[in-house]
């Protein structure tokens, strides 16, 4: 409930339940969650020697309920993948009749580490199994969780249409329960969404709804997950003061003490808030973080930053090496947005490179007028002209773009002539010189 809720004062009222409680409720793992769960920011660092041992010995228990303690525990420090067999064993355990609730949180825990590794195939197969339990024993609270999860996926992925529907979703069903944690949810759905076009202003607005800048106030866990979000929207804004004042604030606490991955997010936000300056030593640091390739997008994410401020300062060479690290692991990932920007970086440096993403449709796959309006739209022309060009109207060029963007894995017209690059097809034909017959003579007309 305090974590749903999202708010401090449901936090307060817990800790006196339990202080009234005691001491019947003075189990040491409740003391771990709460620190580690409720408020890692302020309070994790405290408990995570504990914490350490109990994943350690998870091998040895037998309690769903307390396996499920130790992974939430786990989950926003960075400790999950010690707690993967334990919790395919509480899973089996509910497809064998077990515990049914303990199962379904343990399949979004494993959906919550999928993530972050980077194993968005396996998040979609895990999260859709414990959807199907939810909808079948009636649990909408825990599914919630997963359908955030979906909705990260598909903003990184760049489907954006369901990116949308599942934030959309989260607010309305959530905002009537006094559900504040699916605000947040959202937020950073629809952040990741705009940062992936580099719309770096509207995903600082959606983060606005969060919090302030510079501020990380108690029991708000997912502003760990927010870090580099944030960061990034507010320099690439041009709010780099804000920037500066968020790192600042996670400077004084023990956020980068808490995982290796926590620390490498914090050297790269602090390496992208000085603007027209390559902190080589920050960036190199966070690249070289031992184990980052445990979180490909967050590694890859720092490679593009990286390779976008070197290219910027006309070191080309040494872009090159990050940008194409960076295409490539979000080529593996179909991250298609991601993609396109670092393929984009790729050709400002003078690199011809096409984007190919796993699952996309291939270009023969565009009907014939896509191609016409595609080609078209490549040599620089507008969707005024386009439409003049073949007879159309404006709207139904942008309609086709829209179809023929999304196919090709395409942001920008920018990225359409390498994308039609190597296409077997004749251009487009040329207008008739005199245009169309009048429109009074209808056999005319339908003839031509």
């Amino acid at each position: 409930m305090c974590f749903f809720g999202g708010r401090p004062d449901l936090w307060h009222a817990f800790d006196r339940a339990v202080a009234r409680c005691r001491p019947c409720s003075s189990d040491p793992l409740l003391t771990v969650m709460r620190g580690a769960f409720g408020d890692p920011a302020h309070a994790a660092l405290s408990v995570l020697d504990d914490l350490d041992g109990r994943i350690a010995g998870l091998h040895q228990e037998t309690d769903p309920t307390r396996i499920i303690r130790a992974a939430i525990s786990a989950a926003y420090v960075d400790r999950l993948p010690g707690c993967r067999s334990a919790l395919r064993r509480v899973i089996d355990d509910g497809r064998s009749g077990g515990a049914i609730t303990s199962a379904i949180e343990a399949l979004f825990l494993l959906a919550n580490d999928a993530y972050t590794s980077g194993q968005w195939d396996e998040l979609q197969r895990t999260t859709d199994e414990g959807l199907g339990w939810c909808a079948t024993y009636n649990y909408p609270v825990l599914a919630c969780t997963a359908q955030f999860l979906q909705g990260l996926v598909a903003a990184a992925q760049g489907d954006s249409t369901t990116a949308r529907q599942i934030a959309d979703r989260l607010i309305s069903w959530g905002n009537p329960r006094g559900l504040g944690m699916l605000r947040i949810y959202a937020s950073h759905i629809r952040a990741l969404s705009a940062l992936g076009s580099a719309d770096f202003d509207a995903a600082y607005r959606f983060l606005g709804e969060v919090g302030a800048p510079g501020q990380l106030p108690p029991h708000m866990p997912h502003a760990l997950w927010l870090l580099p979000d944030f960061t990034e929207a507010a320099a690439h804004s041009g709010r780099h003061s804000e920037a500066a004042a968020h790192v600042a604030t996670v400077r004084k606490t023990d956020i980068p003490s808490l995982s290796p991955r926590l620390a490498m997010l914090t050297d790269a936000a602090e390496a992208i808030v000085t603007p027209d300056f390559v902190d080589h030593d920050l960036f190199e640091a966070a690249i070289a973080t031992p184990g980052a390739e445990r979180w490909p997008f967050d590694w890859a994410r720092i490679c593009l930053v990286y390779g976008e401020r070197l290219r910027r300062a006309k070191a080309g060479v040494e872009a090159r090496v990050h940008l194409e690290a960076a295409l490539s692991t979000f080529e593996r990932l179909g991250a298609a947005p991601w993609s396109a920007r670092a393929g984009n970086e790729l050709r400002a440096i003078g690199i011809p490179i096409r984007t190919v993403i796993p699952g996309a449709a291939p270009p023969s796959q565009l009907t014939p007028q896509e191609r016409q309006v595609a080609q078209l739209a490549a040599t620089g022309l507008t969707n005024k002209e386009i439409a003049a060009r073949l007879f159309l109207s404006p709207r139904t060029v942008a309609a086709h773009l829209r179809c023929v963007f999304r196919k090709l894995n395409v942001t920008s017209r920018a990225g359409l002539r390498d994308a039609l690059t190597g296409l077997s097809q004749s251009p487009p034909p040329p207008a008739p010189e005199d245009g169309p017959p009048a429109k009074g003579n209808r056999r005319a007309v339908a003839e031509w």
